[in-house]
């Protein structure tokens, strides 16, 4: 597909964006009320967006069990937010290693792992706060993750950053505009999307930038490097185990999650715009057709 997309100079692009970071940045240690009272009638996720949400064990569920199980599926996403954002930094490190750190480029590569680093502790702390585990990752994600900085590289390494972050995004952006839904879960998604804003406009022209210079060989392989990360994004999103903290079998209510077609379309929908923007970018094709399609990414 021909690239429409338009991009900025790289210095003009980082100069702007390490401006807005020094007006526009927060620290969660001062900025969220740790000790504030959690409201005890209140969803950690909209119900709409719970896994089991319009499912038999939704049905079989007490109000109060409803709104433990979104607790748990809020820990499973920030601690899973947490991962990709180690995953991250560890990228634009790599990056920031062979670059000239006189650069606005380089700086604010820099910056941007600040912010995730404020970002990794407070998806930290949400967690503790609200006393449920960080689960984190099916253990072979976990154990593949460690690799994954120094396999990707060029445009499928910012492209994977974007799959995680725009995702991650989109639900955050439902839940921080639903009064129902936790203040706190509100406040941390609400300081989560406002900085990420930066960091999607420094990939998105790294995405563009990068596949313009690709050859059909070096294309094949980035679109199957980012439906590969897609897939594994998508999976690690849920762990099973959230569902034993309302006694259910984590095995079982986790395949009626997976096949839930309620939850199949909120992954959908969470993945519109940055399927629509790697399509275009020319990153959705070839080898990682079958896996953007088992991810649930597009039909």
């Amino acid at each position: 597909m021909t690239n429409t997309l338009q991009v900025n100079d790289r210095e003009r692009t980082a100069s702007r964006l390490l401006k807005s970071s020094a007006k526009n940045s927060y620290d969660p240690e001062v900025d969220i009320d740790w000790d504030a009272p959690l409201a005890e009638d209140k969803p950690y996720l909209p119900f709409r967006r719970s896994t089991l949400y319009g499912t038999r064990l939704w049905e079989e569920l007490t109000e109060q069990q409803r709104i433990e199980l979104t607790k748990h599926e809020f820990a499973s996403l920030a601690s899973n937010g947490l991962w990709f954002e180690v995953l991250l930094m560890q990228i634009l490190l790599k990056d920031f290693y062979r670059r000239d750190p006189r650069t606005n480029h380089a700086q604010y590569a820099l910056t941007e792992i600040a912010d995730e680093c404020r970002h990794s502790t407070m998806f930290a702390k949400a967690c503790e706060r609200i006393g449920a585990p960080a689960y984190g990752p099916f253990r072979i994600l976990h154990q593949g993750g460690r690799i994954l900085p120094a396999a990707l590289k060029g445009p499928s390494a910012y492209a994977s950053i974007l799959v995680a972050e725009e995702i991650l995004d989109r639900i955050q952006r439902d839940q921080m505009h639903d009064e129902q839904v936790q203040p706190l879960v509100r406040m941390v998604n609400r300081i989560h999307v406002m900085e990420e804003a930066r960091h999607v406009t420094f990939a998105r022209e790294e995405v563009t930038r990068g596949m313009r210079e690709c050859g059909p060989v070096e294309r094949a392989h980035h679109q199957f490097m980012t439906a590969l990360v897609g897939f594994c994004i998508v999976k690690a999103l849920i762990n099973p185990r959230i569902y034993e903290a309302v006694g259910l079998r984590p095995g079982t209510a986790y395949r009626v999650a997976m096949e839930n077609p309620h939850w199949r379309e909120t992954i959908r929908w969470s993945g519109e715009k940055i399927m629509a923007f790697l399509d275009d970018s020319g990153l959705v094709g070839g080898p990682g057709m079958p896996l953007w399609r088992k991810a649930g990414l597009i039909r």
